[in-house]
């Protein structure tokens, strides 16, 4: 399923380019996923990435961004799922 590849590169759950996109397009594309991701929680939760430092603030929203379930096309609706993922995180 095309749309389900292009999913999973935008997240980090794969290296593969999905046929018809160019892996500099979809660097892109995963970098805006990110780069609004960490902008969002970080207006929720400003001290976060104080505390944590740059390296691990990257790659607790890497894997926020990797194992979310996160469906919402509204950047705005992905608090909920930060507290559902911290929580999920936590409890394993």
């Amino acid at each position: 399923m095309p749309e389900a590849d292009f999913h999973d590169y935008v997240r980090g759950r794969s290296d593969v380019v999905p046929e018809g996109y160019t892996e500099a397009g979809m660097r892109v594309y995963r970098h805006l996923v990110h780069l609004g991701a960490s902008q969002m929680v970080e207006a929720h939760h400003p001290e976060l990435r104080e505390r944590l430092g740059e390296e691990a603030w990257q790659a607790l929203i890497a894997d926020f961004v990797r194992q979310s379930a996160w469906t919402s096309h509204f950047y705005g609706d992905l608090h909920d799922e930060f507290l559902a993922y911290l929580d999920r995180v936590q409890n394993t």
